[in-house]
């Protein structure tokens, strides 16, 4: 889908969006939401080879209660009746599953709460009056597709890279026959938890990607079905990882501070037990 589309269909369900919220506040009028007046200083860029630069927007009567992307649809909505172009930006679920919203809100990926998406960050986390700055995702393996949308197609070709199992075709094996100790099967769904949002690379200042890679390997690695490829897929990720012109790892765990999801950096100590043990058999 090309931007243009997709700004098309974006225009298309914007009203339904905010009819839904009005209809929520309608329903709990009687919680009686407070509204608030904001200065955004949001990043707008044409292209990738744009220089870009800092537009500063007044919005108001904000309700408390909105999401930050519904304070943004607010803000599209006004800028389309002017007749102005609408501000690109990505969000799918709006449920902090997808990993698709992508906003780096006062210097820190996805705002100022740990653990929460920016479509899960509301408004009443701000004060009134208060002067909000957004940019893109800053990173050389994250280049800006328009405003505040970039290209993370990276991650994909990464996770193609050895982020699967290879099993025999047929009928599936019976869920008991290959008992996993309770630890190990946590352990592995904590990592599995990464959503690929990319705030770990946002939030390095080397633009490293070893905590995404490392909960992709950790998940499968620690599991029987992933073992027999546990040390190759390692290999094969982090060389993907190195062509797509990330970093190396700070070891400040940075990346973990800002994880909406919480991935521990000790999957990076998996990782790197996967990589020296597979160069090692090379």
């Amino acid at each position: 889908m090309t931007i243009q589309s997709a700004l098309s269909v974006y225009k298309n369900t914007l009203s339904s969006h905010l009819k839904i919220f009005k209809l929520n506040v309608f329903l709990n009028r009687n919680l009686k939401p407070d509204f608030m007046n904001l200065t955004l200083k949001v990043w707008r860029q044409k292209n990738a080879s744009d220089k870009g630069g800092f537009v500063t927007y007044n919005v108001k009567d904000i309700s408390t209660d909105m999401s930050f992307l519904e304070m943004f649809d607010v803000l599209n909505e006004e800028l389309i009746g002017k007749g102005e172009e609408a501000i690109a930006f990505d969000h799918d679920c709006r449920e902090g599953i997808c990993g698709m919203c992508s906003m780096y809100i006062n210097g820190r990926p996805h705002g100022p709460l740990k653990g929460t998406t920016t479509c899960q960050l509301h408004m009443r986390y701000f004060k009134d009056g208060e002067t909000i700055t957004v940019e893109p995702w800053r990173a050389k393996a994250f280049p800006v597709i328009k405003d505040l949308v970039v290209d993370r197609s990276s991650f994909d070709r990464i996770q193609h890279a050895g982020g699967y199992i290879s099993v025999s075709t047929g009928n599936a094996p019976d869920a008991n026959s290959t008992p996993v100790p309770k630890d190990i099967a946590e352990e592995a769904f904590d990592a599995a938890a990464c959503i690929g949002c990319g705030a770990c690379v946002a939030a390095c200042k080397n633009g490293s990607a070893m905590l995404f890679v490392s909960a992709k390997v950790a998940q499968l690695s620690l599991l029987p079905q992933g073992k027999p490829e546990s040390k190759q897929r390692a290999l094969s990720m982090l060389d993907a990882m190195d062509e797509e012109g990330f970093g190396h790892c700070t070891n400040t765990n940075a990346c973990e501070a800002e994880c909406p999801k919480n991935i521990s950096v000790a999957n990076i100590a998996t990782l790197n037990r996967e990589y020296i043990l597979g160069a090692l058999e090379k």
